[in-house]
């Protein structure tokens, strides 16, 4: 369960868990032993108990243990009634995406591998827990893979008049041979509205010029740099350069166009968008020139139609003083983040941001971590730094910079000293790079300003911070381009990671883990498919049905199929099957879906997450329904409520009934070729274990102090199909 989910228990009505949560197996620290546990049991029940063997002793299927790995680790107490008892372990937490997957994708083996050892060593098997589910994920990096692409405008302010490309007239550009056509077309650039001039060779070309585009004469200013670039694709795969008129050395220089470190003259072009970009040198130009012209050529091939994103067409002076003076010395962090310093006591994190993700341009970002969220008190994560002159009385300014969030987040910025503040509205944050402005009027006086984040705790990247008057001494560069994925790219991204995901985990283990829940809880509770759109805003919250349909889990038995042991069972498994009889049917019907699309579904798990009051006669109609499938069936989470952490004597004993009686259905009416075995969800009532998943409660069979409860003579009775301690010999205290 997921643990903002669970509400107070009352032991008299009947619970219908929301959700499993494995996702907080990892308990806090641990509390010391000796915690009121409830009413003592009789003295001659608890030597009864006390003589029975280790659990696993009465079983002939696997029986299995839902675990903390650190606990398992750290606690030796904790390791001896696992290693004693079980046959099989299930990691309630640390195999799943969000625990091993970090921001970049990467997959991070270490704690799992010295886990797996440790289990092996004591004889025990691990069951690997999970490997598709909407929650526990890595939310931030999958959606961040699929959020809309930031293309920076360009480094400083276009020398090129780009309005007769705009309207089509391409007044001042020259064609020198115009194959098929050169024309500007409408909502074809890069965004949905941004037009592209279109280029077509013809059906003999063969030679660059056979294609070529001229631009007007550019100024130049002896002893500058300058820069340029553009965004183009082709329907097919297509190859260009750019060449130059007699004001350079050499009219075809060899550069690296494309970035790639080849020196080749030419580019290669595909479907998909690139940029091409090149710098020109003061020793590349002629001596007393004062202008050049260069050309786009496309004629290489035949009959292939390139798109130039005309927003993205320019030619850029880098050693012009030009752009708006910025009022902030250190806006753009390329250099670090010195500068910006904690204000008002606040303890987050403030470092600089590094990696391709984490920065918007340059080399470096600022980050700013929150731990906590405070949405009336966001001046307690701020992040200050202070103009280079202060603001003047009745002057206008703009605020701007981009922001992104590892999850949905919040921000604001507001100016200093207090006394002469004035506060942005709040804003929102994503996981994709966002521009935000803000303008003022200034009071006067103020001396700097400061971002205010503790209203959402999470972890935020911030670049290209300026601070300006509008004073300038020529004008600004391009603005950013923002652009949205299609829902096709979305689906091919996030089906490779999908791949990437299952492929390294079932190699990876592939030694060492021959059993597996594929998909976790894909059905809602009327039995039909989630689809993506229920909604949670839990950070660790990713929908793969969403962007990969129906067959998202006919993907992943296939992968899991492909990469793992043809011997391997694999598992789908969900929740409330035993109170949602339609849910049962709906989970049974997908998997014969699954199955007609290619894949094998070996086994079928019901969590079984119950309290005393869940229906008897539900929970035999389940395990009907379930043998009838013909599949494994497993037990995979079982634990049962009593709605306190203090329970009376007569609870203990409706516990061990309820242990017993599942048990005992689960052996009849699941033939013995379909079971699969049974896993108890978490070892004892420790509140060391139940920090997160069912606090103030005593669902297990060991309670508090490590001590088995009549919970556990139920569960062993049940395995063993009698009443064990009938057998016993000897006097018993009285």
């Amino acid at each position: 369960m997921k643990s903002k989910y669970i509400i107070p228990i009352i032991a008299s009505s009947l619970m219908i868990l929301s959700s499993c949560d494995d996702n907080l197996m990892e308990w806090g620290k641990d509390p010391e032993h000796g915690a009121v546990t409830g009413a003592e049991l009789p003295l001659a029940l608890v030597e009864k108990i006390s003589r029975y063997e280790p659990l696993k002793n009465y079983s002939d299927f696997s029986l299995g243990n839902g675990i903390g790995i650190s606990l398992y680790m750290s606690d030796a107490a904790y390791r001896k009634i696992v290693n004693d008892n079980f046959d099989e372990v299930t990691p309630g937490y640390e195999m799943k995406h969000g625990a091993m997957v970090n921001s970049k994708g990467e997959i991070n083996f270490t704690n799992v591998d010295a886990f797996i050892a440790a289990t092996k060593s004591a004889g025990l098997t691990v069951f690997g827990h999970t490997l598709i589910w909407h929650s526990n994920q890595n939310a931030s990096y999958l959606n961040g893979i699929i959020g809309p692409t930031v293309i920076p405008g360009s480094s400083g302010t276009n020398i090129l008049d780009l309005t007769p490309i705009k309207n089509g007239t391409f007044t001042g550009w020259t064609t020198y041979n115009s194959g098929k056509g050169i024309t500007t077309v409408a909502n074809s650039g890069l965004t949905s509205t941004s037009a592209a001039i279109q280029l077509a060779s013809s059906a003999s070309s063969s030679l660059p010029y056979s294609l070529q585009l001229t631009s007007p004469n550019v100024p130049i200013v002896t002893g500058h740099n300058y820069e340029i670039s553009f965004y183009i694709k082709s329907d097919i795969a297509g190859k260009g350069r750019i060449s130059f008129n007699a004001s350079l050395n050499s009219q075809y220089p060899y550069k690296d166009w494309m970035n790639t470190g080849t020196g080749t003259e030419a580019f290669a072009t595909t479907s998909s968008w690139q940029q091409v970009k090149i710098k020109l040198a003061p020793g590349d130009f002629k001596s007393g020139s004062t202008t050049f012209q260069f050309n786009i050529d496309l004629g290489y091939l035949p009959n292939v139609t390139y798109l130039i994103d005309a927003n993205t067409l320019a030619v850029v002076d880098l050693d012009a003083a030009t752009g708006p003076v910025n009022l902030v010395s250190n806006g753009n962090f390329n250099s670090g983040i010195t500068g910006w310093t904690k204000a008002n006591g606040a303890v987050d994190a403030l470092s600089a941001g590094t990696g391709a993700t984490n920065v918007y341009e340059g080399s470096g970002s600022m980050k700013v971590v929150n731990a906590t969220s405070d949405a009336t008190n966001q001046w307690k994560t701020q992040i200050q730094t202070t103009f280079t002159s202060a603001l003047v009385a009745g002057k206008s300014y703009t605020i701007s910079y981009m922001i992104r969030s590892e999850a949905n987040g919040s921000v604001r910025c507001s100016t200093t000293p207090g006394s002469l503040a004035s506060y942005q509205g709040d804003q929102t944050t994503t996981t994709a790079w966002k521009l935000i402005e803000w303008k003022i009027t200034a009071k006067g006086g103020e001396t700097g300003f400061g971002f205010d984040l503790g209203g959402a705790a999470g972890t935020y990247y911030i670049d290209n911070v300026l601070v300006t008057d509008g004073t300038s001494s020529g004008g600004g560069a391009t603005a950013p381009i923002t652009i949205e994925k299609t829902d096709a790219e979305k689906t091919k991204i996030i089906g490779d990671a999908m791949t990437d995901w299952i492929s390294k985990m079932m190699t990876h283990y592939k030694t060492s883990v021959f059993a597996w829940d594929v998909v976790n809880e894909p059905m809602k509770e009327d039995g039909t498919l989630r689809n993506g759109t229920e909604g949670d805003t839990a950070t660790d919250y990713f929908s793969w049905v969403k962007y990969l349909g129906k067959d998202y889990a006919v993907k992943a038995f296939k992968l899991a199929r492909q990469y793992g042991n043809t011997t391997d069972k694999l598992f789908i498994n969900d929740y409330n099957l035993e109170s949602r009889l339609d849910k049962c049917d709906g989970l049974i019907e997908y998997v014969k879906y699954i199955e007609s699309q290619g894949a094998q579904v070996d086994g079928i798990g019901t969590q079984m997450h119950i309290g005393l009051t869940t229906d008897k006669d539900k929970i035999v109609q389940m395990f009907q329904k379930l043998a009838a499938s013909g599949k494994l069936i497993k037990i995979s989470e079982l634990d049962i409520r009593l709605g306190t952490a203090t329970p009376t004597v007569a609870q203990q004993a409706s516990q061990a009934e309820m242990y017993q009686y599942v048990i005992d259905m689960y052996k009849k009416y699941i033939p013995v070729g379909q079971q699969y075995g049974i896993t108890i969800w978490g070892v004892s009532d420790n509140a060391k274990e139940h920090e997160y998943w069912l606090p103030n409660e005593s669902p297990n069979l060991w309670d508090a102090n490590y001590v088995r409860k009549h919970a556990y003579k139920g569960a062993a009775d049940g395995l063993a199909g009698k009443d064990v301690s009938k057998d016993f010999s000897g006097e018993l205290v009285k």
